[in-house]
């Protein structure tokens, strides 16, 4: 897969230097680029760090803890008072975070009720971590050998990042969660039954009755949000119907009647980087999966070696399905939000690569 991701970044760079002539060179656009091209180059030390089962275990152990960790961060903000919450927040204002009334509230509308968002800023972005995370947590759920620790602490973990998740409010998140594990379960069935039993749960208790509701009102395009998507994808169409090829660039577009920034991954580097771009990118997830698919007879004759398989490329399974309703992966405004998706490849690469190598295989 290094060629599609050097090409992907060739094709970046190339539309940023043409799209120059739609808007100015600031710094803090140079910086930003910059953030994302070494987010993409991130893949490679990651492929040529975790060279070995034991860096690769690790690292999924890293994963899950720090996700663990946001997602109990999340929690606690959500349930003590809003004015210690955010008063918790702003003093993180010397490492650069924002200040003021940075609490989040559906539709922005305290009314209608807080959303979690941790120390991430943004309750989607958070929504899509923890979805990664959970992701790669799920397999050792029912794994015969879960990795390091008791299946107790494997559920513990998994079950905090679930409770974020749905508090975040993010029903992209929470439906790439369930696409992640849809995939794991063809390998650990019994993961079905953990599915199921969450989702009774959710449709049952009183207190995720809104949760409900909002997925109820996104399916059916009644809220507000889907309806200011749906107006997004409408102008993003728009201005690819004229700058089909190459996109705009990150600098700006060209026509005052439309502009840069859409809430779906795919059409946002379509716009920058058009078509052509588009589909390198997708060319390059495509080479990832090919040789997974490939080789994923081999990685599922090792038990621990198949819940590494599936968690980190349900990890990227999960990422590619919340870039369907969000954008934040491919933005440069959340570089590190762009770090975890091409960490993610490179997990999932190593993964592949170290399957290959198996004793077992």
């Amino acid at each position: 897969a290094h060629a599609p991701i050097i090409g992907f970044i060739a094709m970046a760079v190339f539309a940023f230097v043409v799209g120059l002539r739609n808007g100015p060179l600031t710094s803090n656009l140079a910086r930003h680029f910059a953030e994302f091209i070494l987010s993409v180059v991130f893949t490679f030390v990651v492929i040529d760090y975790v060279d070995d089962r034991q860096r690769l275990e690790r690292m999924a152990l890293f994963v899950v803890l720090c996700g663990t960790m946001a997602a109990m961060i999340g929690i606690a903000l959500y349930f003590i008072p809003e004015n210690l919450a955010e008063r918790a927040l702003n003093a993180l204002r010397v490492i650069g975070y924002p200040t003021g009334n940075v609490l989040q509230y559906i539709e922005s509308n305290p009314e209608l009720g807080q959303r979690a968002i941790g120390t991430s800023v943004n309750p989607n972005t958070l929504g899509g971590l923890l979805a990664v995370v959970g992701a790669v947590a799920a397999p050792q759920l029912t794994a015969s050998r879960p990795l390091f620790v008791n299946r107790w602490v494997w559920g513990a973990a998994f079950a905090l990042i679930a409770v974020c998740l749905v508090l975040t409010f993010s029903r992209t998140a929470m439906l790439a969660l369930v696409a992640a594990s849809l995939l794991i379960a063809a390998r650990y069935p019994k993961l079905l039954i953990v599915m199921i039993v969450g989702a009774l749960i959710i449709l049952i208790l009183p207190v995720t009755q809104d949760y409900v509701d909002r997925f109820v009102q996104g399916a059916q395009g009644a809220d507000l949000a889907t309806q200011m998507r749906f107006g997004e994808y409408k102008d993003a169409l728009i201005l690819l119907t004229r700058y089909p090829l190459l996109g705009v660039g990150f600098a700006g577009a060209p026509d005052i009647d439309i502009y840069l920034g859409v809430s779906n991954a795919y059409l946002a580097i379509a716009q920058e980087m058009g078509f052509i771009g588009l589909a390198v990118f997708l060319l390059a997830i495509a080479v990832v999966f090919g040789w997974a698919i490939e080789h994923s007879r081999k990685a599922m004759r090792d038990d621990t070696m198949s819940s590494l398989f599936l968690g980190f490329h349900g990890g990227v399974i999960a990422i590619l399905v919340v870039g369907i309703g969000d954008h934040y992966f491919m933005n440069l405004d959340f570089q590190p939000a762009q770090t975890i998706f091409w960490m993610m490849i490179g997990l999932a690469l190593s993964t592949t690569r170290l399957s290959v190598r198996s004793p077992s295989s």
